[in-house]
């Protein structure tokens, strides 16, 4: 379970979150929707590690984010423009990031690549792929390491109508797996689809 406790957040001296609270649990699909600037992706952000709140909690299990650990432990994550090496193929970098915690080996980042409808053994630097297949890839590194948590930051974004439907599909496997998945989306077919809950924020406040 994860909860989100009472959070804001003031960058710049602008206040970017007020007092959020959210609980997630495990084999639900939650959606975030609201405007552009609504503090979607700052939640994301907090929720993850990447960003501290000004005020309040984060908390995995009962562990704080940030005091008891750096960041959301077991989480796959997309937020905004997947990076990656470009002069490298999709397969070197998906190779170099599982050498970070080393849970994985080339075969779970081979079937992770198909999973979301990518070759491989493609050896096209990712510096030539469309949107479409970046998005692909940066999905096939949020979950090829099997996480019990995605954060998801609209995942559908430079996909054509047959790759949204196989990414829905897939996330739909997950949460059957008893994954937490939270999604922010424009597209309210996304979310009508594939969320078990909806929040909507506006101006940095779940309304």
């Amino acid at each position: 379970m994860i909860e989100v406790k009472n959070i804001s957040l003031a960058l710049n001296k602008r206040q970017i979150l007020n007092n959020v609270s959210l609980t997630l649990k495990e084999g639900n699909i939650y959606g975030l929707v609201g405007n552009n600037g609504s503090g979607k992706t700052m939640l994301m952000k907090c929720m993850c590690g990447f960003i501290r709140p000004t005020e309040g909690t984060v908390e995995s299990n009962g562990k704080v984010i940030g005091r008891d650990v750096d960041y959301l432990p077991d989480a796959g994550v997309i937020i905004e423009t997947p990076g990656f090496i470009p002069y490298y193929s999709g397969f070197q970098n998906l190779k170099v990031l599982a050498g970070i915690k080393n849970k994985i080996s080339a075969k779970e980042i081979r079937e992770a690549i198909q999973t979301v409808g990518l070759d491989p053994d493609l050896k096209l630097p990712v510096k030539k792929y469309s949107l479409g297949m970046r998005q692909r890839l940066g999905l096939a590194q949020a979950i090829m390491e099997n996480p019990s948590v995605l954060i998801l930051d609209e995942p559908m974004n430079g996909l054509d109508k047959n790759g949204v439907e196989e990414i829905r599909k897939l996330l739909l496997f997950m949460k059957d797996e008893r994954k937490i998945i939270v999604i922010a989306s424009h597209n309210a077919e996304d979310i009508r689809v594939l969320c078990d809950e909806v929040h909507e924020m506006e101006q940095g406040e779940l309304i």
